[in-house]
């Protein structure tokens, strides 16, 4: 976040072209105690008053400061800049809803397409899907490895050709080009094919995830991202559940024109997700302002106060977000400073960590059931709680943390979740244990509230640079990546079916990733303090002054703390 200046002047001059200071008063601002981020709090009995200035003070209300935060005239959106518009909570959360529609809504349909084409090979697994390929374990988990290498070499090229072209335009040529490899994996024939495919999925979409998430910081504040983001990979899981379901009806396809249910899972899915690319080009405008086409009307999705309330409630709360045009590409010089970017490393190195305690028992999820008797569709079925309750679990971490503005905490907390579950299996688990013990067990371990969503939010808000938030959101997936590479070396066919040294090894790393937690938060903390005593030091002037000639950027400005 950047320190708000908020003492009462009056504005100079006005050009009515672009808006940058008024001939008259300062309109009132909103207190910020009246925002109510959930709709339980918005009710008269809490105090909540829909007509109250939802207008937050910001660098923007003094002109000294509002001069060196000005949007270019190059910004697509400059046209509705105004620091003078004001607006009132009941049009803010209105719009709010809106945009949840408008733009959260399918964006969530196409993670759920991303989600049918990348779990549907565990589906595949209880169809037998290794032996009529003459596959092994350790096969599958090279080609697990080979997907997340593809994948983590695609991440920052990907991010790269979304600036460039513009996530609108991007993001839709992926999930067809991704939908037509998933859909030929019909026609596997062996080892070499599948490895194959396993590669091109990975290179097709990696870098979706960091590209979206891109594109809705054009839309949401800080504040308000990792609520949508636990939405986003809550229709992950909801496109797992629709995978089972779908898989336990097509794969009772086995047999038709003599070809294996797999088979005809690929190719249905690949086809589906087809369909939902061929949208994205018409669902997907390019930004707050840019919403008018054939499709979604002449006028576009919004009216011109609500772009101009969009514009400056995104501008207000992070005013580096005008730093780049929508279309403006990443040059190499811009790409290596960001690599470069030391204050988010921590942040990376959680990425690495942070889902390899669950990694490897979800992965094996649906081979460990069958192992203990299961039948093909009753695995399909009984996956669906696991995911059910995962959703539940990491909307409340993800509201939790919001409300509580307490993120590192969040992300302890998932791990902190796994360790009586990891105890059992290492200690209590064997080959004697009941069936129905040993699921219920996995259930609830595998419905860890996932801290994902968080810590992409939380990616976002330290990098305060559009370039910056461009590449970091690309490196910390890549990082994550890099997590799934190892989870997947972690359970070996030598130490099935119990993998008790593989559960040594996951305990070990949740002891590793609450050190990890723990020193990302004093890091943070130590940062911001160490730029309180140097800005707390220095006189108005000399603020003022440092803000007219710093060559700081993003998250090295003095004005800048950094959230944890």
């Amino acid at each position: 976040m950047s320190i708000a200046f908020a003492r009462t002047i009056d504005w100079s001059k006005k050009d009515v072209s672009t808006t940058t200071v008024s001939s008259i008063d300062i309109p009132p601002l909103g207190d910020p105690s009246n925002e109510r981020r959930f709709w339980w709090q918005r009710r008269k009995a809490n105090g909540y008053d829909p007509e109250n200035i939802a207008t937050l003070p910001s660098v923007f209300d003094d002109p000294d400061t509002a001069e060196k935060y000005q949007p270019p005239e190059n910004w697509e959106n400059t046209k509705r800049f105004d620091p003078t518009a004001r607006w009132t909570w009941g049009e803010e959360y209105a719009l709010l809803r809106k945009i949840d529609f408008r733009i959260m809504g399918f964006t969530c349909v196409m993670f759920v397409a991303l989600e049918l084409d990348r779990s549907n090979l565990g589906q595949a697994l209880s169809d037998d899907f290794l032996t009529d390929l003459g596959l092994t374990t350790n096969d599958y988990n090279l080609g697990t490895t080979v997907r997340l290498l593809s994948f983590l070499c695609a991440e920052i090229p990907s991010q790269l050709v979304s600036k460039w072209m513009g996530p609108d335009r991007w993001i839709p040529t992926q999930m067809c080009l991704w939908s037509i490899v998933a859909g030929s994996q019909f026609w596997l024939k062996g080892r070499a094919s599948f490895l194959a495919t396993r590669a091109l999925l990975g290179i097709l979409q990696g870098g979706f995830i960091p590209d979206v998430i891109l594109y809705l910081s054009y839309f949401y504040k800080h504040s308000e991202m990792a609520l949508r983001l636990s939405w986003f990979w809550g229709m992950d899981i909801a496109g797992e559940i629709l995978a089972d379901i779908m898989a336990y009806g097509i794969l009772h396809m086995r047999g038709v024109h003599g070809l294996a249910g797999w088979r005809w899972l690929f190719l249905i899915e690949g086809l589906i997700t087809l369909v939902a690319g061929l949208f994205a080009f018409l669902l997907m405008p390019a930004g707050p302002c840019q919403t008018a086409s054939w499709f979604r009307g002449k006028n576009g999705w919004f009216t011109p106060r609500e772009e101009t309330i969009m514009v400056n409630r995104i501008l207000r709360d992070d005013p580096s977000k005008s730093g780049m045009h929508n279309r403006q590409p990443v040059t190499p010089r811009l790409l290596w400073k960001s690599l470069c970017d030391y204050d988010l490393w921590p942040l990376y190195i959680i990425g690495m960590l942070f889902e390899i305690p669950s990694g490897p028992p979800s992965s094996y999820l649906t081979l460990s059931l069958r192992g203990l008797g299961f039948t093909t569709f009753q695995v399909n079925l009984l996956a669906i709680p696991v995911s059910v309750l995962s959703i539940i679990s990491m909307f409340v971490l993800a509201a939790v943390s919001e409300w509580s503005n307490q993120l590192t905490f969040a992300g302890m907390f998932s791990q902190i979740w796994c360790l009586p579950f990891l105890i059992w299996l290492e200690t209590t688990y064997s080959a004697t244990s009941n069936k129905w013990v040993v699921y219920i067990v996995m259930v609830f371990f595998l419905s860890q509230p996932y801290a994902h969503p968080i810590q992409v939010s939380w990616n976002s808000r330290n990098s305060n640079t559009v370039r910056s938030r461009t590449v970091s959101a690309a490196t910390y997936n890549m990082f994550v990546q890099l997590s799934g590479i190892i989870s997947a070396q972690i359970y070996r066919s030598d130490d099935a079916p119990l993998y008790r040294r593989g559960n040594k090894a996951l305990l070990s790393i949740v002891v590793i990733n609450l050190l990890v937690y723990g020193f990302a938060k004093a890091y943070y903390i130590y940062r911001n303090r160490s730029r309180d005593r140097i800005w707390n030091a220095m006189t108005e002037d000399e603020r003022l002054n440092y803000l007219a000639t710093t060559t700081d950027e993003g998250n090295k400005r003095l004005d800048f703390r950094f959230a944890h």
